[in-house]
């Protein structure tokens, strides 16, 4: 206990480590505002390290950020992910009055001005009493708001997109919840599931390959499933998710593949990194062909 006591005081006094911990971040752009998120760990006894989820794509390390206590500014650059470029992405920020607040450039090289607040711990005192089921789907879409470039429809009581277009998002809004969904895709494609709008459960081709956080059964660039229960693409699969705060339980085709995980904090593509508000069911359609049969979901009683 000593030496963890001693270990603690003295990572305390790393420069700059006032910030560590998660930071939920919106991003001012021209589009609009964008969700982002970042964390901050103190590494060994001199350093900063961290993790960083953009716009888009998945949780990135991030290797050193240094601070600066003349200019109170924290600064790191990362290699792109799925961008064409050879530039990094850069960032600086400042801490006041337990905000951040700062600028990024993106390796195309548009500047943007962000600010952060310490994300929420979404702690339970008790597992839920649960409501009463919600069908999510109708021949007329009613329970979903659709986008201009929607290409999702229902035919024959199936809710299919078959080429890239919208996402549909839920017109109700949810806290903790149980979601079941039955769904298809045809080889190849990838779509996902957004549970309150912000942690995106994959949808993927990827039968017979090695588990991964990317791969479908994951929470996209945070949680790795046990196993990959997948099936051929082309057949029925059903997903039963459970969300209360932070903690997931994800069954893939029956099986527990995500247990009692608590998600860390908003996946790419998110539409907003507000975690402590109740959100939307998200579904995917901006990658490639789904079809879902049956969506319901049962939220808790409040």
């Amino acid at each position: 206990m000593l030496i963890g006591s001693l270990y603690s005081d003295v990572q305390s006094q790393i420069p700059g480590s006032e910030a560590a911990g998660r930071w939920d971040l919106t991003l001012q752009t021209p589009e609009g505002e964008r969700a982002s998120w970042l964390e901050i760990e103190r590494s060994g006894v001199s350093a900063l390290v961290g993790r960083f989820v953009g716009p888009g794509g998945s949780a990135r390390p991030v290797s050193k950020i240094t601070y600066s206590g003349l200019d109170n500014l924290y600064r790191f650059e990362i290699p792109p992910q799925w961008q064409q470029s050879n530039d990094y992405l850069k960032v600086e920020f400042s801490l006041e009055n337990d905000k951040l607040k700062g600028w990024m450039v993106f390796p195309a090289g548009q500047k943007v001005k962000w600010t952060g607040s310490r994300a929420p711990l979404l702690r339970r005192e008790a597992l839920p009493e649960w409501g009463e089921p919600i069908d999510l789907l109708d021949d007329k879409l009613s329970e979903w708001l659709i986008p201009e470039n929607n290409r999702f429809s229902m035919e024959e009581g199936i809710l299919e997109n078959a080429e890239t277009g919208g996402n549909l998002i839920s017109r109700q809004q949810f806290d903790d919840f149980k979601l079941h969904v039955e769904f298809r895709y045809p080889e190849g494609s990838n779509s996902g599931i957004y549970l309150r709008g912000r942690y995106e459960v994959q949808i993927e081709d990827n039968y017979g390959l090695p588990p991964d956080d990317l791969y479908i059964g994951g929470i996209y660039g945070f949680i790795e499933p046990s196993v990959n229960a997948a099936k051929k693409a082309g057949e029925w699969q059903t997903y039963d998710i459970t969300l209360v705060g932070r903690m997931v339980n994800v069954w893939l085709n029956g099986v527990n593949v995500i247990c009692d995980r608590p998600i860390p904090g908003i996946t790419g593509g998110a539409l907003d990194s507000d975690e402590g508000s109740p959100g939307p069911i998200i579904l995917q359609g901006d990658h490639g062909p789904v079809e879902f049969r049956k969506i319901v979901i049962t939220p808790a009683k409040k």
